[in-house]
């Protein structure tokens, strides 16, 4: 994954701006841009909620991994991908398929990349 967001700035940007969309396993933040050369970038984020650092370092991996599945990151927008707890112990399928789902009716998405 070659473009990931890091910067604290951009971060509130997520969260400010964002359209969030909630799964049982993930909260994805979706963040449009108007500039026609961007390219798409990636958050990974799993928070202290979710356990200790091995806990979040797994689900950090986890979402890596479901992120390169579904076709990540898309040219013109940002997506931040927030672990809930359940994301370790459900099936790495069902991961897949509920993030699959929440952007299935977006235009940034390809669903034939499946």
């Amino acid at each position: 994954m070659k473009s990931t967001v890091k910067s604290a700035a951009e971060m509130s940007l997520f969260f400010s701006q964002g359209k969030r969309i909630n799964t049982r396993y993930i909260t994805l933040l979706v963040l449009n841009h108007t500039q026609h050369d961007h390219s798409g970038r990636v958050a990974v984020i799993a928070g202290k909620k979710i356990g200790g650092a091995v806990v979040r370092n797994a689900a950090k991996r986890r979402l890596r991994a479901v992120i390169h599945d579904i076709g990540g990151p898309w040219n013109g927008v940002d997506v931040a991908f927030m672990a809930k707890p359940l994301l370790l112990n459900a099936p790495y399928d069902k991961v897949v398929d509920a993030c699959f789902h929440a952007l299935e009716g977006h235009e940034f998405f390809d669903s034939a990349s499946r």
